[in-house]
């Protein structure tokens, strides 16, 4: 049994993982962490998380970039490997995450849901075939109105995915409506569209002569990273200090 500390563990994604590790007979939740006390959980919950002094094999986090230094001096200070799901770190931040690495373990991706991170590698392999014979590569994200940055991280690791496969030599366009010109072959278009409620939208399009292939990932629902959250968190226990990702995951 896996027992893990969830910090953050009243917001929506806390909430969403407490009720997804109940229903899972391989892992656990033996303590919270959020400065709102509000909801009544199974687990004792901490305000602040130098108090936590309970035991585990690892941490979620879905907080706040805010938050992260605390975070990632606790779970140096306590040898606690780390899922690290908070999104918009600083540029100090990610360089932090990564000497912390090199003292525990902390498992860092753009996009938990475990869809995607099968999607990424999939992209690779259509990239390298696609591509050189001159088929045009087009992003389309969609999310919910209330997403504040554009484009989505989702969609730009998509992008870095394939653009890996060609040593990083594409260039990405968010923006064609100023340019009056002819589309450049080694190019990755990029679009974002803002609506609604939608959760997750990513259509990975490959145009060629005459055929098009479209690689679409949808989520209907917030739980699929917190699933993916989950199973980073089983993989991560035990593990040595190192900086991973999904695809260690993925890959097992």
């Amino acid at each position: 049994m896996v027992k893990v500390i969830m910090n953050g563990c009243n917001g929506k994604m806390g909430q969403t993982i407490t009720g997804l590790i109940a229903q899972d007979d391989e892992i656990e939740i033996v303590a919270g962490i959020d400065p709102y006390d509000g909801i009544k959980n199974t687990y004792p919950v901490f305000k602040d998380i130098n108090e936590c002094d309970v035991k585990a094999d690892a941490l979620i986090d879905f907080t706040t970039a805010s938050a992260a230094d605390a975070l990632i001096d606790y779970c140096v200070a306590k040898k606690l490997p780390c899922v690290l799901c908070t999104t918009g770190l600083s540029k100090e931040q990610l360089e932090k995450v990564d000497s912390a690495s090199k003292e525990v373990a902390i498992l860092k991706s753009a996009n938990m849901s475990l869809g995607i991170n099968v999607l990424l590698k999939l992209l690779k392999d259509a990239a390298a075939v696609l591509a050189p014979a001159g088929f045009d590569i087009e992003i389309v994200e969609k999310h919910h109105n209330q997403k504040l940055d554009a484009p989505s991280g989702t969609a730009l690791a998509l992008a870095d995915s394939i653009n890996e496969e060609f040593n990083n030599n594409y260039c990405y366009v968010y923006d064609r409506s100023a340019r009056r010109e002819k589309r450049a072959q080694k190019e990755i278009g990029i679009s974002a569209v803002r609506g609604g409620t939608i959760v997750g939208d990513h259509d990975v399009i490959f145009a060629g002569p005459d055929e098009v292939i479209t690689f679409s990932h949808r989520a209907y629902s917030k739980a699929v990273f917190g699933k993916g959250a989950i199973e980073a968190a089983k993989f991560l226990a035990g593990k040595p200090a190192g900086l991973y990702d999904m695809k260690d995951v993925i890959e097992g």
